[in-house]
């Protein structure tokens, strides 16, 4: 007997409800205008940097912990921009595509 079976016995009046497992979208602010992505070397160490985003320092701040979780990397946000630590043009193109950006690609 599991443990589903075993509430069942103890609450036989509950109804069990269907769970809706749809992603919630998140509410950041998407523009027309696209983001561009560039690289860049610093001190020798490349870097990503995207900018041009026009909605709130707030939404940005999201969407730049969002990238840098999913890539599992470093990175920072500073003067409306946002950098992360090495070359994942490519990777941030295709996640801000999936979220809905358009994403302009400026260098190389």
């Amino acid at each position: 007997m599991d443990l589903k079976d075993q509430l069942k016995n103890l609450f036989p009046e509950h109804e069990e409800t269907p769970q809706d497992t749809t992603n919630v979208e998140s509410n950041l602010w998407i523009q027309d205008d696209p983001i561009s992505c560039k690289y860049e070397k610093r001190k020798g160490k490349p870097i990503t940097i995207l900018e041009g985003y026009t909605g709130a320092t707030e939404d940005f701040k999201t969407l730049a912990k969002d990238l840098k979780k999913e890539l599992s990397v470093g990175g920072s946000f500073k003067d409306d921009k946002i950098i992360i630590q090495g070359d994942y043009r490519d990777k941030i193109m295709a996640i801000l595509k999936e979220k809905g950006f358009n994403v302009k690609r400026v260098g190389g």
